[in-house]
């Protein structure tokens, strides 16, 4: 038996489509609206509510309708363009409901929309270029942290019978990388260090550190005596520096007999730190030029040569953490910072040392700022370049030995 057709035909098809159609536009409703809610900043929806409550309040009219622009505005500050339209949109939704409400003249509502509109605009393009320079910075930071890891290369916590610990900040926090360098080179003269700070900031001075950086690494490899990796130094900024420009810095080396070797050109004294706490400036025997200067002064500089214990520390610096000021003018007193933080562990005590400078300052330093402190944790085996454990070998003096 046949099924009866309807009169008219079979339009169910078409309301299948209808159907779809509707939903689907429903859901693209929702999600839109659910992205701008998501997206509105809390600063632009608390603006406009207080404007709503202020007109209830004293039935003013359209004496605080203008002040929704504010929604917008404020929004472009923290939020993108989508979180700029959903302000936009509220400022105008709100605006017209409270001119309805208040019988404002279809001319006057007019301009006020058209003024929200405006702002909304330019709010929203506003966002857009702070979007764009907001990645540009992010990008800069990017290639400046990797610029960092390449000049500065990063220091290992344990290096043979020494525990090491870096801390530096850059008064730029933006570019994290200024004029301050530290470098440690392991060779087969022992480890070999070096602290310095470059004259003047930017661009220039991180060149700078990078040549000083490059040549150290490259002559304490080859150079057994610490004087002649420092004149390797001398002699390439020589070349590459203008009259005005010099880098005050401390190399230290550390040969295996049981002492240090220490090479101090115009830098602040390094703090040798005993293993009951009491600290020690390290001041040149034999006062001698930041690198780049000796032509100048025809000074050279001295070796001086100083035991160092198992258990024994040492601090060096550059004059961004021995010149911070506090808002009294008052400069950080590194040596009883150390005294009152120094501990078995390094890393432990640049962090709190670190820690009370920036609390020192008031949170941000003015200038670059690096610490590097060295802790003896064993017995140091002599290098195959001293007196062997047989030979009689002379007394260490802790003079200075002038350059021949």
């Amino acid at each position: 038996m046949s099924q009866p057709r309807h009169q008219g035909g079979d339009h169910t098809p078409t309301r299948l489509s209808r159907d779809r159609a509707a939903r689907a536009w429903s859901s693209v409703r929702r999600r839109t609206a659910g992205q701008l809610a998501a997206s509105m900043p809390a600063l632009p929806v608390l603006v406009v509510a207080v404007v709503v409550l202020v007109d209830v309040a004293g039935g003013a009219g359209m004496v605080w309708l203008p002040l929704l622009a504010a929604g917008p505005a404020l929004a472009a500050t923290t939020n993108g363009p989508r979180g700029v339209l959903g302000a936009g949109l509220l400022a105008a939704a709100t605006g017209t409901v409270l001119g309805v409400v208040h019988g404002t003249p279809a001319h006057d509502l007019a301009a006020v929309l058209c003024a929200l509109s405006a702002v909304t605009a330019a709010s929203g393009l506003a966002g857009v270029l702070r979007g764009r320079r907001e990645r540009v910075l992010a990008a800069v930071r990017s290639v400046a942290e990797a610029a960092q890891q390449a000049l500065l290369q990063p220091v290992p916590e344990r290096v043979g019978p020494f525990r090491v610990a870096v801390r530096y900040s850059a008064a730029a926090a933006e570019a994290r990388i200024g004029g301050d360098l530290y470098a440690l080179v392991p060779t087969q003269y022992g480890i070999r260090l070096i602290v310095g700070d470059v004259r003047g900031k930017g661009l220039p001075a991180v060149g700078t550190a990078a040549l000083v950086l490059g040549v150290f690494r490259e002559a304490a490899q080859d150079e057994s005596d610490l004087l002649a990796v420092v004149g390797r130094i001398e002699r390439s900024l020589a070349r590459n520096l203008g009259p005005d420009d010099f880098v005050t810095a401390v190399v230290v080396g550390c040969p295996g007999s049981g002492h240090l070797e220490v090479v101090n050109c115009g830098h602040a004294p390094p703090l040798l730190i005993s293993p009951s706490g009491e600290v020690r400036a390290l001041d040149a025997d034999r006062p001698a030029p930041p690198l780049g200067l000796r032509a100048l002064s025809g000074l050279h500089p001295g070796l001086q040569r100083l035991p160092f214990a198992v258990g024994e520390q040492l601090l060096l610096y550059t004059d961004g953490v021995t010149e911070a000021r506090d808002h009294a003018r008052r400069f950080y007193p590194l040596p009883d910072g150390v005294a009152r933080h120094a501990g078995d562990d390094p890393s432990r005590t640049l962090t709190a040392l670190h820690e009370e400078l920036l609390a020192h300052v008031g949170g941000r330093l003015h200038d670059d700022a690096a610490l590097l402190l060295l802790r003896k944790e064993t017995p140091q085996e002599p290098s195959s370049h001293e007196p062997s454990s047989g030979a009689a070998a002379p007394p260490l003096p802790e003079a200075a030995l002038r350059c021949g």
